[in-house]
C-alpha cells in the first residue's frame, strides 16, 4: 500500500492515495477479495457533484430517531476536540431510507458500523471514526478527522479499536503502510464505492451497463488500467 509519511509540528501526516476494492471483471483485475488500487487510476468524478445532499440517491430523505441519537452521542464524544462529523455524513447516515445503502449494494459483504471517536495513532488531536467494515474484517473505513475541520475517508485492514488489545498482548504494532487515504470526502466514497458494486453485479451478469454512470465509469478502464499495488 505505501508508507505514511513522517509528521513534524507543522505538518500533518500525509497517507498514500489508494482505493480499496473488488474486481470489475476482466476491466479491472484482482488478485484477492480485494486489492488497493492507485487513486490516480481511478475515474474521476466530476468537479462539485458531492454538495451534500445526495442527490445520486434521490437525496436522504427524512431523518430515523434512532439513527439520529447514535450519531449525536458520535458528535458529542467529539465535543471539545476541534473535530467534527462532517455534514454529509451525517445526512447519509441519520436517513431512514439511505444509511445502509452501502451495505444493500456491497457485493463482499461489507456493512455499516458507526463506532465512537478513537484517537489517531499518527498525529495528535486527530479522530477516527470508523463507518464501515468488511464482513470478515479484512478492511475498515473511517472518517479520518483534524481539529483544524478537516474530514476525509482512509481505509485499513487494522480495526484501530483494538489497537490498545493489539499493543498490550503483542508488544507495538507496525502502522506504517496500513493506512490509505481513499476519499477527499464522504459523499465522494460513498459515490464511488455504490457505483463500483453496482457495476460489478451488472458486469458478472456480461451485460453492459444501461446506467449512464456506471456505463461512463467503465469506459475509463478501457485502455487506462494501471495494475493493482497490492492484495488484501
Amino acid at each position: 500500500m505505501g508508507t505514511v509519511s513522517s509528521v513534524g509540528p507543522d505538518r500533518p501526516v500525509e497517507f498514500v492515495p489508494a482505493w480499496c476494492a473488488t474486481d470489475l471483471e476482466v476491466h479491472r483485475p484482482c488478485r484477492g477479495t480485494y486489492e488497493w488500487y492507485p487513486y490516480e487510476s481511478l475515474p474521476p468524478l466530476a468537479e462539485g457533484r458531492f454538495d451534500g445532499g445526495f442527490g445520486w440517491l434521490g437525496g436522504p430523505g427524512p431523518a430515523d430517531p434512532e439513527r439520529v441519537a447514535l450519531l449525536d452521542g458520535v458528535a458529542a464524544a467529539l465535543a471539545g476536540t476541534g473535530c467534527e462529523l462532517p455534514a454529509d455524513f451525517v445526512a447519509l447516515q441519520t436517513s431512514a431510507r439511505c444509511h445502509d445503502v452501502l451495505d444493500e449494494v456491497s457485493v463482499t459483504g461489507c456493512w455499516t458500523d458507526v463506532s465512537q471517536p478513537l484517537p489517531s495513532p499518527f498525529e495528535p488531536g486527530a479522530r477516527l471514526v470508523r463507518f464501515l467494515r468488511d464482513q470478515q474484517d479484512c478492511v475498515f473505513w473511517y472518517l479520518y478527522l483534524r481539529p483544524s475541520g478537516e474530514a476525509f475517508v482512509v481505509g485499513s485492514p487494522l480495526d484501530f479499536a483494538c489497537l490498545p488489545e493489539w499493543e498490550e498482548a503483542e508488544g507495538p504494532v507496525d502502522l506504517s503502510a496500513a493506512v490509505a487515504h481513499c476519499a477527499p470526502g464522504f459523499e465522494e466514497f460513498a459515490y464511488r464505492f455504490w457505483v463500483e458494486n453496482r457495476l460489478w453485479q451488472v458486469l458478472q451478469h456480461e451485460e453492459a451497463p444501461a446506467a449512464p454512470e456506471l456505463a461512463e465509469y467503465l469506459a475509463h478502464y478501457t485502455d487506462r488500467y494501471t495494475g493493482p499495488v497490492a492484495s488484501v
